[in-house]
């Protein structure tokens, strides 16, 4: 899935989100990571810039993605969450929360 800047900085945002929502780092997400931004093609840099991303900004990107993308996202959310072998209540949550922000109207 080929995604533009803009797009790159809200995804990375909505799957640091995740990541972060247990206020842990564990090594498997941060290799998630990693070889998320090989496959993407994103440089490393762009999770400092997407942290700076207000999540409502974040949010009205990913609402006007394609279906396609809308679809890729969910899947990447969960293995995001799923990342350290465990996925935690506060993350699907998270994930429930950003999929149902960005339904259309």
């Amino acid at each position: 899935m080929k995604y533009n800047l803009v797009e790159q900085l809200a995804v990375i945002k909505a799957l640091d989100e995740v990541i972060l929502v247990d206020k842990l780092v564990y090594e498997e997400e941060a290799s998630f990571i990693a070889h998320l931004a090989k496959v993407l093609g994103f440089k490393m840099d762009l999770i400092r810039k997407a942290r700076n991303v207000e999540a409502a900004q974040a949010m009205a990107v990913l609402k006007l993605m394609s279906e396609n993308k809308k679809h890729a996202l969910s899947v990447l959310l969960r293995e995001a969450a799923g990342a350290d072998g465990r996925i935690t209540d506060a993350e699907l949550e998270l994930i429930q929360g950003i999929l149902r922000e960005i339904e259309p109207d």
